[in-house]
């Protein structure tokens, strides 16, 4: 079956759970605070296993090897990113260019790009793209934190270093290297949770985007501008580069798709925190969230037609 076809069945997948979660909150099944409390599930416990578990596999140099390169090829895209912001972004009259400029660099490659690449190159999928999550946490919690706040937390900066995901990252690289392996009843208990993350993470964002004015968003012309750059200029960009390079499809397929992820709700919680314009964060992460749905299956089918 074609890579095309396989992603269009997971975004289709995707977004009937998006629906689900939007219309909970319209009927008032879930609200603003359970929304919350969901997101901390699944950020907490359910994703964590979930990378964890991708890490209980058999050791070999290969795939090793593409982890590193996916640290690197990782690194790069978060430069790239940094580099399109500020060059394509510089309106300094605009006070929200902090905000546009943090949801074209970072990607919602936890929430989205996980559920995609798991649907798609199952645990070894998921095993690469915890290398994107690793650079995204650095990055964000450093650059990202200097870019939004005009100063160095570095209280905060070090606090989330012991996150639980980079925890579960951490502890399932050293039993992927020792080669420790957890009895089967123990593993099938914590994939039982760890097979939560796509519902849950879309159900989230669907409640997330009830709480917006949809037709208010596709009415802010300067929006399209930042979808274009996170969701159609860099992955294309750094697809055309990536494809270039002799590396496994499964490798490709995770840096090109952690790049091509809509907005992460960080901005939108940074921008709560550090007194931005949280509403406009909110509304670009909606926007990307929905485009995404589109470009993705594009971006990936381009891949697989490159390669």
């Amino acid at each position: 079956m074609p890579l095309a076809k396989i992603v269009l069945d997971q975004i289709l997948i995707m977004f009937i759970l998006i629906l689900i979660g939007y219309i909970c909150y319209r009927f008032k099944v879930i609200d603003q605070g359970l929304n919350k409390k969901l997101s901390d599930l699944l950020l907490l416990l359910v994703s964590p296993l979930l990378i964890f578990n991708s890490y209980q596999r058999e050791f070999s140099k290969d795939l090793l090897a593409g982890l590193l390169i996916s640290l690197g090829l990782a690194i790069f895209t978060h430069l790239f990113g940094i580099l399109t912001a500020y060059v394509f972004l510089r309106n300094k009259t605009n006070s929200d260019v902090v905000i546009e400029r943090f949801s074209t660099i970072y990607s919602n490659s936890g929430f989205f790009g996980i559920p995609i690449i798991n649907g798609i190159y199952g645990s070894e999928g998921v095993f690469y793209i915890t290398a994107y999550i690793t650079i995204f946490n650095l990055f964000v919690w450093t650059q990202g934190l200097i870019m939004m706040n005009g100063v160095q937390d570095k209280k905060t900066m070090v606090k989330t270093l012991v996150s639980p995901t980079l925890i579960s990252i951490i502890l399932g690289f050293l039993f992927f290297i020792t080669q420790i392996h957890l009895p089967k009843i123990m593993f099938n208990s914590l994939q039982y949770v760890a097979d939560m993350n796509t519902p849950l993470a879309m159900i989230i964002a669907g409640v997330t985007i009830a709480q917006t004015n949809i037709l208010k968003i596709f009415l802010k012309f300067r929006i399209y501008f930042v979808v274009f750059l996170k969701l159609i200029f860099i992955p294309v960009i750094l697809l055309l580069i990536y494809s270039r390079l002799p590396i496994a499809i499964p490798v490709l397929a995770a840096a090109v798709l952690g790049a091509a992820c809509p907005t992460g709700a960080t901005g939108t919680l940074f921008a709560i925190r550090y007194e931005k314009n949280a509403l406009y964060s909110s509304e670009i992460f909606a926007m990307t969230t929905l485009i995404s749905l589109i470009t993705i299956p594009i971006i990936m089918g381009l891949m697989d037609y490159l390669r």
